[in-house]
């Protein structure tokens, strides 16, 4: 039985070109990029050259480029090392974020993990029932000691898209009107990079963070873009690397392989979002009429591409997920991140979501049409059976 992968926001297949670019650093390139002799000359020029490709695909070519093992490492790092690097200079109270109850784990841990230490103070902007922010409310939390404001570019399980740019506008004002360097504006665009504008200078963001996983890259490795002029403190010490803010032997055939996925990525993005977006209207239309009492959350238009989130009431959650996976479908209820915890969706909570069997289909470079009608017949048929009992 083919198997139909539609769970494409959790993990992404590596594309063969950016294996391909990888193989020499897994085999015969294997030099540690600080030796100054051949080998290690080799691995260095190869992660620099990846360092300029990321940075000229960003449209950032005098920011800095580091490369971590993860995207939440690089959220983290973006969170600590501002909040460290701040924190002398404010003289009332304590350095204050600005971010949005519906953020990825790694952003929202971290700052709720601050705020427990008392290192911080935090606003947690709530999301309309679309599950989008309101410039408004961003604009009345800015305060004096406010550090840094991180907004998701586009949410990891509802696929909305937030209005960065627009936010951006109104901290850049603010910093203007206060005659500060900060707030500074970050932003996790790892679901966004695949569909949306990664211009940091159109974006207006001085942060920006993505993965290898979510763009046919390597699992495993992290980017964290930081505007020129942002000075930050690390949080990994040791060799140096990294123009010293996360110390550790640079992971050369990742970085390449990362370089070589994200520059895929751009060249087919115009076609791969038109043709997706069609997809995705088609697969929503298919389910909406063929299951009356299921309800898609988030926005219907501010929507990635690749993203259809459902809720099927009175359904057990989970239950057509594993379903699902019998009849040979890949699909997810929740962040890949938080399966393991047991815990309900803090985005679906947040949304004002009903009870019942959420689910969330990603769809990607190899999906198909008869690939979401599949799906569609299947959740049918194990809702009537269902039913019957």
């Amino acid at each position: 039985m083919k198997r139909i992968y539609l769970d494409n926001a959790a993990t992404t297949k590596l594309d063969k070109h950016a294996l391909k670019e990888m193989l020499p650093f897994l085999k015969e390139n294997f030099g540690n990029p600080s030796a100054i002799y051949q080998e290690g000359v080799v691995a260095s020029r190869a992660v620099q050259q990846a360092r300029k490709s990321i940075a000229s695909t960003l449209q950032a070519p005098n920011h800095k480029v580091f490369f971590t093992g993860s995207g939440t490492e690089s959220d983290n790092l973006a969170i600590l090392g501002i909040v460290d690097a701040t924190a002398p200079f404010i003289t009332v109270g304590k350095p204050h974020i600005i971010t949005s109850v519906i953020e990825h784990a790694a952003v929202l841990d971290v700052v709720k993990k601050l705020e427990e230490k008392g290192k911080i103070k935090a606003t947690y902007i709530p999301v309309n029932k679309n599950g989008i922010v309101s410039i408004a409310d961003i604009k009345n939390a800015l305060r004096e000691n406010t550090v840094l404001v991180s907004v998701m570019y586009a949410n990891n399980e509802i696929g909305t898209i937030q209005p960065i740019k627009e936010i951006a506008r109104v901290v850049e004002e603010f910093r203007r009107v206060q005659k500060t360097a900060y707030p500074y504006i970050h932003t996790d665009a790892c679901q966004a990079v695949n569909y949306l504008d990664v211009s940091m200078e159109k974006l207006g963001v001085d942060l920006f963070v993505f993965n290898g996983s979510k763009i046919y890259g390597p699992k495993g490795i992290g980017v964290l873009c930081v505007r020129k002029g942002v000075e930050m403190v690390p949080m990994v010490f040791g060799g140096g690397q990294e123009d010293g803010l996360r110390s550790g032997t640079e992971n050369v055939a990742y970085i390449v392989g990362l370089a070589k996925a994200l520059e895929i990525t751009e060249n087919i993005k115009e076609k791969e979002v038109k043709r997706l977006t069609v997809l995705r209207d088609h697969f929503i239309n298919k389910l909406l009429e063929s299951i009356p009492q299921a309800v898609l959350n988030g926005d219907r238009e501010a929507r990635l591409p690749n993203n259809v989130h459902i809720t099927i009431p009175d359904v057990e959650d989970d239950v057509l997920v594993v379903e699902l996976d019998a009849r040979g479908v890949a699909c997810s209820s929740k962040s890949a991140c938080k399966a393991s915890s047991g815990e309900g969706s803090h985005v679906t909570l947040a949304i004002d979501g009903i009870e019942g069997s959420h689910l969330r289909f990603s769809l990607g470079r190899d999906t198909v049409k008869k690939d979401v009608e599949y799906v569609t017949r299947a959740i049918s048929h194990i809702l009537k059976k269902y039913k019957k009992l």
